[in-house]
């Protein structure tokens, strides 16, 4: 039986046709419409091109706050059309097939959990670091979305008195504005914060030190308050290879000054980079659709 999956960006939209195994036969993307009939238009045009292979469904991973039951998508993101009406049901209508839909950080999750680095365990939680940090939280090898289907949104977690987050202290690119405020810059990359840091600049290597120990406290706390067997850190920064030990680093700083705490949480990174939302989406629709 074979999928087409969808990954639902604000930039442009991927998709794939995907065995229900998770192999990926071909994939491709096009620009993210400005408009909901130009999007419904372009998804048919898609699945059109794909009419010799007998579908037995099609799977999304989208922004927001997704609710495949009530078919319902609340929250903003980038793509502010599809929020707050039934989707689900629109999609259905248009491209005549069973839809699953679920959320993108969540997506990223189901397949690190379904195939990759996190296959042999069932309690997990995930963490993504872009421009803020989200993730999600996986039960059973399940999605836990919560009451409010905000299960996961850990860059809301308060780091300190002055009510800044985890998002606000824990990302590059939080990092960098803050070194290019304190240096007098109009602006400056995640990556350009690094290489200041590898310079031995010591405000990019001060500000930079306080994101790593902000991610370890955060680290520390999901642990501790879920006792995951792991956690699982994606996002495009997850990709250096200095950036898991740098957070381990603090991590166990904070592990030996913490007498009582005895669990280490252990983090890996994700397997899956452009890809993962495609195959979680999959691994959605056959948890909802076996």
């Amino acid at each position: 039986m074979t999928l087409l999956a969808f990954d639902m960006g604000g930039t442009a939209v991927k998709y794939a046709l995907v065995e229900q195994d998770g192999t990926i036969l071909s994939k491709g993307k096009f620009k993210t419409p400005d408009t909901l009939d130009a999007l419904i238009n372009q998804l048919q045009t898609t699945k059109r091109t794909y009419s010799t292979h007998p579908l037995t469904g099609i799977a999304f991973s989208c922004p927001g706050a997704v609710d495949n039951e009530s078919g319902i998508i609340g929250g903003a993101s980038a793509i502010p059309y599809i929020h707050h009406f039934p989707f689900r049901q629109l999609l259905e209508e248009n491209l005549e097939l069973p839809i699953a839909l679920e959320n993108d950080a969540n997506c990223a999750a189901l397949a690190e959990t379904w195939l990759g680095v996190a296959k042999q365990a069932s309690d997990i939680l995930f963490l993504i670091i872009g421009t803020g940090i989200g993730g999600a939280v996986i039960k059973n090898g399940k999605i836990h979305a919560g009451a409010h289907l905000h299960g996961g949104e850990f860059g809301y977690m308060i780091m300190n008195d002055k009510l800044e987050n985890l998002s606000d202290t824990g990302t590059a690119v939080n990092a960098a504005s803050r070194i290019a405020k304190r240096k007098g810059l109009p602006s400056l990359s995640g990556i350009e914060a690094f290489q200041l840091k590898e310079a031995g600049d010591p405000i990019a290597m001060e500000e930079i030190d306080f994101m790593f120990r902000n991610l370890a406290k955060g680290i520390f706390n999901l642990q501790y308050v879920y006792d995951p067997e792991l956690i699982v850190i994606g996002g495009g920064v997850s990709e250096r290879p200095d950036f898991l030990p740098a957070i381990q680093i603090q991590l166990d700083d904070l592990l030996a000054q913490i007498t009582i705490a005895k669990v280490a949480p252990k983090l890996v990174s994700c397997e899956f980079g452009n890809d993962a939302n495609l195959i979680g989406a999959v691994a959605n629709f056959n948890q909802i659709y076996d």
